[in-house]
């Protein structure tokens, strides 16, 4: 095993790249807004920034987003020759939670998802078996987020793509109804709780490092992990999508203060919130073995692996303490876990993990166009 380190940037993924094209497309969008060209829709501006973009209307808000998979379908196809195995079910039902995940953080209920499935060469889709895990995935996903699959596009992009390739993305519109479900934290407020909910595994996030890391040793994907798991196989557990879960929450009058879908960025994106608080956390998952093993590999330091990924919680719900009970019971009815991970306090932006010693202040975090 060569010992390296290795970063997500030697990776080839820059988020300090990354996020200037972000702020400079947020800062070119606002002057596109809305206003005045349409007297039934008002954009909410202070969306821009958030996980999902959101307008009024006359009854309710929408909500909209627009989002990709990643790489995470190379695991797939290199495992294909370890266990014969397709996994583009679970694929499809990662790039779903992808898009639906960033959309419900607003408070939305998803109700149609389209889909992008682009391709090097229209050969990608005579592998029927691939073809029809994709396709039944992605039907099932939609149903378990609660939303209709609305159709699609399926380009060839040949010379843009390999021919035995697939590029996976797509978006939703979801609706804000009660309009007192829009979470965009304006309620959050010092003494609120941090709720951290499980995730199923490293979800769609990271995978360009994590990829790095297989081709560092010698049996890459077909590594056993410690519990004895195949690290390719851990690495294509399926996304957790926590749309009805939420729906639930909204459903049994948990006041949501503000919530993350904890991706790109890792735990510095509990303190995405436009407000400058201090988020503490007390109280910290243990992570899946696939980290420890990346890690180990990679020789990244807990800081590194905290701010890259999601670390065995893929969401944080921020509330009064008083609710805590009702997100366990609504938990337990979805089959997840969750923890009182720490507290919200007056103070300078920055997420402090205490019983790890790290500190992410606002400055490493850079996503809004101001």
């Amino acid at each position: 095993m060569r010992k390296k380190h290795i970063s997500y940037a030697d990776a080839g993924v820059s988020y300090r790249i990354l996020d200037e094209v972000k702020r400079l497309s947020q800062r070119e969008g606002k002057r596109t807004s809305l206003g005045g060209r349409h007297t039934s829709v008002h954009e909410v501006s202070k969306s821009r920034g958030e996980s999902a973009y959101v307008w009024e209307e006359k009854n309710c808000y929408r909500a909209f987003v627009m989002e990709g998979l990643g790489t995470k379908n190379l695991v797939a196809d290199e495992m294909r020759s370890v266990t014969g195995k397709s996994y583009y079910g679970a694929i499809a039902k990662d790039t779903v939670a992808m898009i639906v995940n960033d959309l419900i953080v607003v408070g939305a209920s998803p109700q149609v998802v389209t889909a992008y499935f682009a391709v090097g060469g229209s050969d990608w889709f005579s592998d029927k078996k691939r073809a029809v895990d994709l396709i039944t995935g992605w039907a099932a996903a939609c149903r378990d987020s609660g939303a209709i699959w609305g159709g699609g596009e399926t380009p060839t992009l040949k010379d843009i793509l390999r021919p035995d390739t697939i590029d996976l993305a797509g978006s939703a519109v979801g609706i804000i109804q009660p309009k007192n479900h829009l979470t965009l934290g304006d309620k959050l407020t010092s003494g609120d709780a941090i709720v951290l909910v499980e995730s199923s595994g490293i979800h769609a996030n990271g995978l360009t490092l994590a990829r790095s890391v297989a081709g560092l040793v010698q049996k890459g994907y077909a590594t056993r992990l410690s519990d004895g798991s195949l690290f390719g196989e851990a690495l294509l557990r399926p996304t957790h999508i926590y749309a009805k879960f939420v729906s639930d929450l909204f459903g049994h009058d948990v006041d949501i203060h503000y919530m993350v879908n904890i991706t790109g960025h890792g735990w510095r994106k509990l303190m995405r919130a436009d407000r400058d608080f201090t988020y503490t956390i007390d109280s910290v998952p243990a992570p899946q073995p696939e980290f420890s093993y990346i890690q180990s590999v990679s020789r990244l330091s807990d800081k590194e692996m905290y701010e890259t990924f999601n670390m065995g919680a893929g969401f944080a719900l921020f509330l009064p303490a008083d609710d805590i009970p009702t997100v366990k019971k609504c938990a337990k009815r979805h089959g997840l876990k969750v923890w009182h991970g720490g507290v919200v306090s007056s103070g300078s932006k920055r997420v402090r993990i205490n019983p790890l010693g790290i500190t992410f202040t606002a400055d490493s975090l850079r996503v809004r166009g101001k």
